[in-house]
């Protein structure tokens, strides 16, 4: 397996330190990264902005600091929209194509894309469908640069075990394959090991986070008590918080995966966003990768 380091985490997203993608290359191959994520929009690559000496820029600096391109990282809800005149998936499917292209001038293997949030409760099916139709076109617009879609468990529409098997095989396309991530299984209870082994062969790379709960409780003046509310999670390093990566790794070296192992500090962080506490929790995660996936 090979540790990958999402260009996200230094993106200044949520109050965190920010770096250009140049410095982040450099910062990750410091940090002991083998490989890394490109972030597909602004601030890092966005197709508004790039332009071919951006391309060879980051391509020579990713060289520089010794690090591979493995993945572009696509942000796409097909559902957006689905109900205007706006040609939302379209234009969408043209800015996967566009990441295919960079990642194919950059050297990367693949492009992440995600499927769609629920539009309404009783609209599921058509939810499903137009994802479906919308990722398979993408696996054909990526297969023309040579470059691999993957799908991560993101988004609502094929979000759980089951439904993101479901989902893969209505689409259908030797081109579409999983990013599978323990994040959501954690959330929803379910065998960390099962699923990861279950998911292993269809695999080119995983997206890993780890978390606390953060229990929520609103005060009832009638009761003079509390009520129980959904528990908030909070970003840790990898290896601090509740996700079950032991199972989960173990999982998938049973089913023989061999693919990117990706870290990610994507939302508000214990200890802060400052670089030095987003360079420390990167390396603790990178050692836990080293570990687990030994």
């Amino acid at each position: 397996m090979t540790p990958t380091l999402f260009s996200v985490s230094y993106a200044g997203l949520w109050g965190q330190y920010r770096l250009d993608l140049n410095e982040f290359l450099a910062k990750a191959g410091k940090l002991g990264y083998r490989a890394v994520e490109l972030m597909g929009k602004r601030p890092h690559l966005s197709v508004v902005d790039a332009d071919p000496a951006t391309i060879d820029g980051i391509r020579q600096a990713a060289a520089s600091a010794g690090v591979e391109i493995a993945t572009i990282a696509g942000y796409t809800n097909f559902t957006l929209a689905r109900d205007s005149e706006v040609p939302a998936v379209e234009m969408q499917i043209a800015h996967v194509r566009q990441l295919a292209q960079f990642a194919q001038q950059l050297g990367a293997k693949n492009v992440r894309v995600f499927t769609g949030y629920l539009v309404q409760q009783d609209g599921f099916l058509r939810d499903w469908e137009i994802c479906v139709r919308a990722v398979r076109e993408c696996a054909v617009v990526a297969a023309d640069y040579g470059i691999v879609l993957g799908v991560q468990n993101h988004h609502d529409v094929g979000v759980g075990v089951e439904s993101f098997i479901e989902f893969l095989d209505d689409v259908d396309h030797p081109n579409c394959r999983a990013m599978f991530d323990p994040w959501t299984p954690a959330l929803h209870g379910d065998d960390m090991k099962s699923c990861a082994r279950r998911l292993a062969p269809r695999m080119v790379q995983t997206t890993l986070a780890d978390y606390v709960r953060l229990p929520r409780h609103r005060y009832v003046p009638g009761l003079v008590n509390y009520e129980r509310l959904e528990d908030a999670v909070r970003a840790v390093a990898l290896g601090d918080g509740f996700v079950d990566l032991d199972s989960f790794f173990a999982g998938l070296r049973e089913g023989g995966f061999n693919g990117y192992v990706a870290y990610e500090m994507c939302s508000p962080l214990r200890g802060g966003g400052s670089e030095e506490n987003l360079d420390q929790t990167a390396r603790q995660s990178l050692a836990t990768i080293l570990r687990l996936s030994s």
